[in-house]
């Protein structure tokens, strides 16, 4: 007789240690980003517009609007880029990290790497569509 080894149901320490560097240097790399917009939202446009004519000034004025909400909206999506992966080191210190919220199966490993915040298995995302 063959014994079945019963299916995993979390994965090891060495495994999420492994996972916690991927999201610690994802961490880094996004606070970096975050802090690179940070900084081009106080240091407004160096390239003036005292020199031009009214009409060229208001419409670089709507420009630099524009180009401020974006940086606005890329900055919040960063931000909560990072708190997704700090929920995932929480997950990780929990021993939770990598478990599906849905169907409570383990999340790929390739899944993880790729997407390492992610909370829900390609079978349960796919589900969603």
């Amino acid at each position: 007789m063959k014994s079945e080894q019963p299916e995993k149901t979390r994965y090891s320490d060495a495994e999420l240690q492994e996972f916690k560097e991927i999201i610690l240097e994802k961490v880094r790399g996004a606070r970096e980003e975050l802090n690179a917009l940070a900084s081009s939202l106080s240091n407004p446009n160096l390239n003036g517009t005292d020199d031009t004519a009214g009409t060229y000034k208001t419409l670089e004025d709507g420009s630099a609007t524009l180009e401020k909400e974006q940086i606005n909206q890329l900055a919040a999506r960063q931000k909560k880029f990072i708190e997704q992966l700090e929920a995932a080191l929480v997950r990780i210190e929990n021993k939770t990290y990598g478990v599906c919220r849905e169907t409570g199966k383990l999340i790929q490993k390739e899944r993880l790497r790729a997407v390492p915040h992610t909370t829900l298995s390609m079978e349960a995302k796919l589900k969603q569509y």
